[in-house]
Formats: structure tokens, sequence, C-alpha cells
């Protein structure tokens, strides 16, 4: 009877035991296949956008500059994430781990929101004085962006890549024509901002021109007779293609443009305008709020903030109103200290050395990929933001903070600690080059951009200046206020802008009221959300999360919560929706408890 039953459980051992290796292969099979899934998005999403491979540092597509603005690439986006949105319905979540889990709710929310975004008509407007394809094309240009100028063939790919941006500059005239019968033009304050940046491309003094840039810095390993090959090609390149193209789209747009130009301010003034509003809310801040929940949450927090700021007008011993100590910290010419513009990368510079012994405090986990301040280039930089563009995904590029500095004798020095750990360390280059560094995460993911999460995390960022030995100066303190605030007047005017029927100078009054920023800069800046709806309001959103999300665990956790250990948790997953990274910090909070 023993032998028996020995027998029958060596039977059923090995029964189990096949099945568990069974489940093994089987889970490591399904494990593969959503592996090649994700490669395969990936890829296909670089052919697709060759300028991102480009950023990403991978050159295969250098010679290319695909046409976004075809009929051709429109139905081929959409099959796009048509056909990955499919494949990914045939994974069940209970045959996924946990990090796969939430790769593939992450990918469906990118097939979601482009498949939403299609239906509207936003080709129509593609060019704008902000963040169109021509101005980024003309950082590339310059010689001294992510398109690299090292080899003859390096030169000849970037002139293959003109060929493509000329014809997509083609299009973008056709589409604002059709968007001229249509009803979707840009408001005429963004034209006159766009024109001067046309025009100064319509140079024919070759020295002077931003596309003859790498000609006059060759690598030294080239021959006498490649260069004059390349300087001949270039001259032609830009003679031939580039200043004419400039010169068609500058006359359409001062002229038959112009007169086209809409008054309102917002894009209300748009057919489907409150739709697409509410597509682009939910796409930056990755939440549902509406726009009336966003602009109550707005008015709040400036009510709080000037409160704070109230209290530093009283630490220096202003006499006055807040606004008037606006007007003081706008002119103050101690706070403008600079004559050379070298001078102002210098000081950001300098920043850093001072925070640098604080940083372990804070972050056990720091990026390998190196860093540098650059000023913007001067063709941009009268209508330029202070940003960050990320480093090559193999470190070989560095992440680059660039400043514009149209007047060095005007810039002010009061909020550039904030801006520095907002634009460089340990805001977008921490959280950009540690997603493109781990290895853990599939490729796609480590170039996406999610604005609630990533600028979420940079102005969060800007509270952690204290800990990391910045804010002594009362001043840089209230630069730091100042640039919360300024986020914070953003989810007023914004709604404003696009919901409320605010005209932009209504826009700039608040701002004026509210911040210490300089006119001309408040300006700028309600311009750019004139021409980018909703993007301004991801940051308050993503920070005010992110700091729910510290308090809840530093007070679950009290003595055992870490700070470094929580910033990892943040920063490990990389840019992921707000829902998404809630529930991540929530069940690791449940996991110290």
């Amino acid at each position: 009877m023993v032998k028996k039953i020995t027998i029958l459980c060596i039977v059923l051992i090995l029964t189990y035991s096949c099945k568990q290796e069974s489940k093994k292969v089987e889970d490591s099979n399904i494990s593969a296949d959503f592996a090649t899934v994700l490669d395969y998005y990936y890829e296909d999403g670089l052919k697709l956008n060759p300028i991102n491979a480009t950023m990403a540092g991978d050159h295969r597509y250098n010679n290319q500059f695909v046409n976004l603005l075809s009929d051709d690439y429109v139905s081929k986006i959409k099959s796009h994430y048509e056909k990955y949105k499919g494949e990914l319905d045939a994974f069940s979540d209970e045959d996924l781990s946990d990090s796969e889990q939430m790769t593939k709710a992450i990918l469906t929310w990118e097939c979601n929101m482009h498949l939403a975004e299609l239906k509207f008509n936003a080709n129509l407007t593609p060019i704008d004085q902000m963040w169109s394809p021509n101005l980024f094309m003309g950082q590339l240009a310059s010689g001294s962006s992510a398109q690299p100028f090292n080899t003859v063939e390096d030169y000849q790919k970037w002139m293959k890549r003109v060929d493509g941006y000329v014809e997509w500059m083609n299009s973008a005239e056709e589409r604002m024509r059709e968007g001229m019968e249509k009803g979707h033009v840009l408001p005429k304050s963004l034209i006159v901002k766009v024109l001067p940046q046309l025009q100064s491309l319509t140079d024919r003094d070759l020295e002077k021109h931003l596309f003859y840039q790498p000609i006059k810095s060759f690598p030294n390993d080239f021959t006498d007779e490649e260069k004059s090959a390349l300087e001949e090609a270039y001259k032609d390149m830009i003679i031939q293609k580039i200043v004419p193209a400039y010169e068609r789209l500058y006359t359409f747009m001062s002229k038959e443009y112009m007169e086209a130009g809409r008054e309102s301010s917002g894009i209300q003034g748009e057919p489907d305008g409150d739709a697409y509003y509410a597509h682009q809310i939910k796409k930056y801040t990755t939440t549902n709020m509406t726009a009336a929940e966003i602009h109550e949450l707005g008015l709040n927090e400036v009510a709080r903030i000037r409160s704070e700021m109230e209290k530093i007008k009283m630490q220096v011993g202003f006499e006055g109103d807040l606004k008037a100590f606006f007007d003081y910290v706008r002119s103050n010419k101690e706070l403008m200290p600079f004559a050379e513009p070298q001078q102002v990368i210098e000081n950001f510079n300098a920043i850093y050395e001072r925070m640098k012994p604080q940083i372990e405090k804070l972050f056990d986990v720091k990026p390998k990929t190196p860093f540098e301040v650059r000023r913007t280039e001067s063709f941009r930089e009268k209508s330029a933001s202070a940003e960050y563009n990320p480093g090559s995904l193999d470190g070989t590029r560095p992440g680059i903070f660039y400043v514009p500095i149209p007047d060095v004798a005007t810039y002010n020095t009061y909020s550039d600690e904030s801006l520095f750990l907002h634009e460089a360390i340990p805001g977008h280059h921490y959280q950009i080059s540690l997603t493109q560094e781990n290895d853990d995460l599939p490729k796609f993911r480590k170039t996406l951009w999610y604005s609630g999460y990533g600028e979420g995390w940079a102005l969060y960022s800007e509270s952690l200046g204290e800990e990391l030995g910045l804010y002594t100066d009362p001043y840089q303190l209230f630069g730091m206020l100042g640039a919360e605030m300024h986020r914070a007047v953003r989810l007023v005017v914004d709604t404003g802008l696009h919901s409320k029927g605010w005209t932009r100078e209504e826009a700039i009054q608040y701002s004026l009221d509210n911040e210490a920023e300089s006119e001309a800069s408040i300006i700028s800046e309600i311009e750019r959300y004139m021409a980018n709806p909703g993007q301004a309001l991801s940051y308050k959103i993503g920070q005010l999360k992110i700091r729910e999300l510290r308090k809840k665990a530093e007070n679950t956790l009290g003595d055992n919560f870490d700070v470094r250990q929580f910033h990892n948790q943040v920063l490990e997953t990389g840019c992921i929706p707000l829902a998404l990274l809630e529930d991540k910090i929530n069940n690791w909070i449940k996991a110290k408890s």
C-alpha cells in the first residue's frame, strides 16, 4: 500500500511539474511575443517619424524628412495605431507581468490618444511661432544639435533631408490655404511673430545663413576636394531650394494668410474648438479634468502662492502692494548684473556647483548622460523660452539646457535657481536621462513623453531647492514662488483663452497682475499658450500630484520614509500617465507599510 501511494505521489508530482514547466514555457512565449510587438511598434514609429530617430541618436534615417501633412502619411499613421491597438488586445493582462501590464496600458493610451487626435484638423495650422517643425529644423541646420556633421556622408544626408523638408514647406502652404477655407487659421497676433522667423532665412548672404553654418565648421580630416564639393552643394541647396521656399512661405503668410488671420485668441475661435481643447487637456495632463475644474484650481493656487509671496515682500522690507513689488523685481538693476551672454551661462554652471554636495541626500541614482548649458540660437531666441533637449540614447550626445538671451543687459537673474532645477538638474535632465538609460524599459518607453508627468516632475524639482542648498537669497526664493505662480497662472489663462473667451490682452493683464515676469516675457508666454492649447496646464497638474503622493508616503511610512527611494519609484518607470504613477506609488507605500 505504501509503495502504491508512493508511486501515485511520484506520478502526481511529475504531472504537476510538467504542467508548471509547460506554464513557464507558455509564459515565456507570451513575454517573447509581447516584447516582439513592442520592438516592432518602436521600429515602425521611427520610420514614420525619422526626426525622432535622430533625436534618440539613431542615425539610420538622417537623410529623411517625412511629410507629416500629406494624406498618405495621415493614412499610414492611422493604420499604425489601429494595428498595434489590435495586437495589444490579443494579450490578456493575466498572462503579463506587472511591468508588462503597465507597458500595455501605456501603449493602449498612446494608440487611443493619437487616433482621437486624427479626428481634428490640427494639420491645417501647421506653422506657429513656437512649436512647429520649421523651428526645429533650424536647430538641426545649425550643425550644433542632434543632426551630426562629422563625415562627408553626414553632410550629404542632411541635403537629402532638406529635400523632404522643402516638400513639407510646400504642403504647409497648401494645408493653410485649406484651413483658410474651413475656418482653421492662426490668430493674427501669432502670424506677426512667425514672419520674422521666416524672413531671417530668406537672406542670400551665405555667411549669415543658418543652413550654411556646417560649412563653416568642417571636421579637420576633410580633404580640400571634399570641402570644395560640399561648399558648392550647400550653396546650391540654400540659394536654389531653401531661400525660395522661405520666400514663398513668407510672401503667403505676410499677405493672404495675414488677411485671413483670426481676431479671436483662443481655440474656441475655430470649428470644434471646445472638443479639441477637451482632447488637448486629456493629452497633456493625462487626466479627465475639465477646463472649468482646472480654471478653479488655478484661481485657488494663485491665491495661495500670493500669500507666500507677501511673506518674501515683508522679509526684504519692501513697502507697497504685491503688484508694485512685481514691478520692482522686474526692473531691479541689481538683478540684471551681466554684460556678456557667457556670464549668464557661467551663472547657471555656478548654481550647479553650489548644489552638487547636497544631491546625494535626495538621489542615490544619477544619470550617466553628460549635460551642458547653451545659449538659444539667435534665429529663434526672441520668441523662445528656456528649454531642455535630451541627450542621445547611447549617451554620446549630451543633454542640453538652452537659455534664450535676446538682451543680456535686461536679463534678470531672480529665477535662475528654480529655472536650473526645472530644466536641468534634477528636472528634465535627470528624468529623461535616467529613463533613456534604463535597460529594463522597452525602447518605445525610453523616448515617450507625457507633459503631465515630465513637466510635473520638473516643477516638483523646483521645490527641492532648499533641500539642495539653494534659495538662501530671498529673491531666489521669490523666484521659485514666481515660477510656481507662473504655472498656476497658466491654469487660469490657458483655460480662460480656450474655454472662456478671454482675449490675448485679458490674459496678458491677468499675468501682469499676478506674477513678476517681464511684460515682454509674459506676452511671449501668452502667445505660446495660444499656439498650443492645453500644454501649459500639464506643469501644475503633474506637480500637485507628485507632491500629494510624497506627502502621503511621508505620512504613512513615517520614519521608514526615504526620499531617495521615493524619487527612485517616481523616476524608474519613465514617463507614464499620472493615474498609473499614482497606482505605482500607492502599491509601493502598501508594500513598505
